[in-house]
């Protein structure tokens, strides 16, 4: 697979993980912070990585769009967020 398929697969899984992913309910404040956190750091990253595509600097672009849906696994795998779909997220 080339490098402009990759970016192509996964800016679309990103962005469908952003529009998807929730803060759990449960979480206390603190918590909650740390939660938004991580989805200010994944739209971040989401951000460069469009700026390095546009750049047509596809390496980075490619490593900055695996760091923001990095940020949106992590949280899942915290307890974050609420979210049930193993497809976009690393729930099971």
């Amino acid at each position: 697979m080339k490098v402009e398929d990759k970016l192509k697969k996964y800016f679309s899984m990103t962005e469908r993980a952003l529009k998807k992913v929730k803060i759990s309910k449960k979480l206390n404040k603190k918590e909650k912070k740390i939660a938004e956190n991580f989805i200010i750091m994944s739209k971040s990253y989401y951000n460069d990585a469009k700026y390095f595509e546009k750049k047509n600097d596809k390496m980075n672009a490619f490593v900055a769009i695996c760091y923001a849906h990095a940020f949106l696994d992590a949280g899942c795998i915290a307890g974050f967020f609420d979210v049930k779909d193993s497809k976009l997220f690393m729930v099971d």
